[in-house]
Order: structure tokens, then C-alpha cells, then sequence
């Protein structure tokens, strides 16, 4: 599914996917069915993007394990601060447990309230907690948006965290045949560096 943002994946609270999914989604027809459709990872809630939901046991544990053994691939676009000036990898722990993001710059423009913003796309080898926005943080390129990792200058009020799962290849679960899905780079990141781009031209 293409998870929207400010929707939690699971917990608590009433407003969740895992409490949606019942009601928008055919319950399976094989024998193991699950009783409750159910995502077989997460999303921060303000991340928005790619989710893989299981229908079956089989399909939960078979997914399970290529998540454990990170055989899944994943990326990820973002809005980053800054002028990203290269691609090397980021490999400091995370909650001293090791962890690794590569990513590849898509973009650099100039803006006046930023100084630059980088378009990014993201690849985590590892899947630590808040990983990509603690790694870019790290190196001083918070993701726009980002309340816990950035500082009340990178909010955009009404605009969220600029951080969506865009891709994922993984094995059907019963056939093992690769699969790809992949999504559209959002609307709003599109929109919001041209406005900052017209902005800058404007002004200068």
C-alpha cells in the first residue's frame, strides 16, 4: 500500500494502518489466511510511501525473515538541508548497533531561506529506528521537516517531514519471484523546490 503521511502503522491509537486495513482490503482466500491483514514492517507515521502488507502466515513469516536478513531493498526520496557534496555512505551506529545508509544525489538547488536544499535518494542497508533522519542529521543535512532531528528553522508548517519509501524489490513469498514497486517522486517535494527555486530567481 502507499502509506500517506501523519498515519501511524501500528500501536496504541485508534487511527492506525493496522486497524484500516480490515476495511479496505479482501481477507485472502488459502488456508493459513491471517484473521487480520498485517504490515510486516514499519514506516515512521510521518513517513509517507511503500508498506508490504501480509495476507497470510506464510506470507508474514516469509517476509519476515528477508526483512531479518535484509535481503529486501529499499529506498527512499528526501529533502535534505543543505549542499549535499557527496555520496559516501554513512556508517556510524545507531544506538550502538550497527548501522549503514548509502544514498545518491538527485539535485542541489538554491534557496533563500536554506541557503541550498538536495534532493536525495536514500538506500538503508540496515534498519535501524529514525535511521535515515538520524544519519543525515549526522552529517549536518537534517530532512526538511524533521521535528525531532532538524530545529524549528527546517519545519514547513502544513508541509510534514519530506522523507517516502519509494521503491522496494523483494521475493513473492510463495514463488520467491523477484518483485519491484515503485513509486512516483510526491507532488509536493516536485512543487515545493520549484517554488523555492522561482523564489531564489526572483530575488536574485
Amino acid at each position: 500500500m502507499n502509506k500517506p503521511a501523519g498515519l501511524t502503522v501500528s500501536g496504541n491509537q485508534f487511527r492506525t494502518v493496522y486497524n484500516a486495513l480490515p476495511f479496505n482490503l479482501t481477507k485472502s482466500t488459502q488456508l493459513d489466511a491471517l484473521q487480520w491483514p498485517t504490515p510486516v514492517h514499519r514506516l515512521d507515521n510521518q513517513t509517507s510511501g511503500i508498506l508490504v502488507i501480509a495476507k497470510t502466515k506464510t506470507a508474514q513469516i516469509e517476509l519476515g525473515k528477508q526483512f531479518e536478513n535484509q535481503s529486501i531493498q529499499k529506498k527512499y526520496v528526501s529533502i535534505a538541508l543543505g549542499n549535499v557534496l557527496n555520496n559516501n555512505p554513512i556508517t556510524s551506529p545507531i544506538e550502538n548497533k550497527p548501522a549503514e545508509t548509502n544514498f545518491e544525489i538527485i539535485s542541489t538547488s538554491k534557496s533563500l531561506k536554506f541557503g541550498y536544499l538536495s534532493c536525495l535518494k536514500v538506500a538503508p542497508k540496515t534498519g535501524r529506528t529514525h535511521q535515515i533522519r538520524i544519519h543525515l542529521a549526522s552529517i549536518g543535512h537534517p530532512i526538511l521537516g524533521d521535528k525531532l532531528y532538524g530545529n524549528s528553522e527546517t519545519l514547513q508548517k502544513g508541509k510534514g517531514l519530506f522523507l517516502c519509501a519509494l521503491e522496494i524489490k523483494l521475493q513473492h513469498p510463495k514463488t520467491f519471484e523477484l518483485l519491484h514497486f515503485k513509486l512516483d517522486i510526491p507532488r509536493k517535494f516536485k512543487t515545493f523546490l520549484i517554488r523555492e527555486k522561482r523564489r531564489y530567481n526572483t530575488c536574485n
